[in-house]
């Protein structure tokens, strides 16, 4: 993939030439705004490939719930095809590293033949055995920010398989990279519901996300507030602005 730029092909998160890489090829696609769409990096072998993504099944446009309140909130959608080869060694490489998903929303197509999507929970892995015809909905980084952790972001991984290659389709719901994400100022209760994270605007948080290396949630740490007196040693600080 092309530096600073997650459309393309390949490896996504890639920091550093000494980096254990994931076992897997993905291609990674931005699908709205239609404007973003950059077709040279769309397969031409598959003629269907551009009408199925047209019919867009998943319309980020269409949620009430969260258009309503802020009409930003949900303004962009991303695909991400992940191929997952036999690896003779599962033992020694991951599918896919630990990680939360940046995104508001996730919408996951697994595939039905092979149990490797695994979540975090209580600091064990928990499998998530697919379920044929259905979605697997991640809640992402930027809901769990802006619910100030009332609704947390997923940390999961996928393993690899010796025998079998995986093949799984993600759909990214992300907000405006303009807006202010953060708890609203009148939902704010010190006892009840206090302010976890500081506000940041959501395209400085990716700029943080993707300058890392995938490590479970630590990029969320960036701006999260320890407690009142210590918030100005954050990354983001909505009183000293940096």
């Amino acid at each position: 993939m092309a530096a600073n730029d997650l459309q393309g092909y390949g490896q996504a998160y890639v920091v550093s030439e000494q980096q254990k890489l994931d076992w897997c090829d993905l291609i990674f696609l931005t699908t709205l705004p239609t404007e973003t769409r950059k077709f040279k990096f769309w397969p031409l072998t598959l003629p269907s490939f551009k009408y199925v993504f047209f019919l867009d099944p998943v319309d980020v446009y269409t949620c009430p719930p969260l258009h309503q309140r802020n009409g930003s909130l949900l303004s962009a959608k991303e695909d991400c095809t992940t191929k997952n080869p036999p690896c003779s060694r599962p033992d020694l490489v991951l599918g896919v590293s630990p990680h939360s998903d940046g995104s508001a929303l996730t919408l996951l197509l697994q595939d039905d033949e092979i149990t490797s999507l695994q979540i975090k929970h209580k600091e064990e892995w928990i499998p998530v055995k697919p379920i044929p015809n259905s979605l697997v909905v991640n809640v992402g980084d930027a809901t769990e920010i802006l619910s100030s952790g009332m609704y947390k972001s997923i940390e999961h991984r996928a393993i690899t398989n010796e025998k079998k290659a995986r093949i799984s389709i993600a759909a990214f719901a992300f907000p405006d990279e303009e807006l202010e994400i953060g708890l609203v100022d009148s939902m704010v209760d010190d006892y009840h519901r206090p302010r976890m994270y500081q506000k940041v605007k959501y395209v400085d948080y990716m700029r943080q996300v993707l300058a890392r290396k995938r490590e479970g949630k630590a990029h969320t740490d960036l701006v999260k507030i320890e407690n009142k007196y210590t918030s100005c040693s954050l990354q983001f600080c909505e009183k000293c602005g940096k």
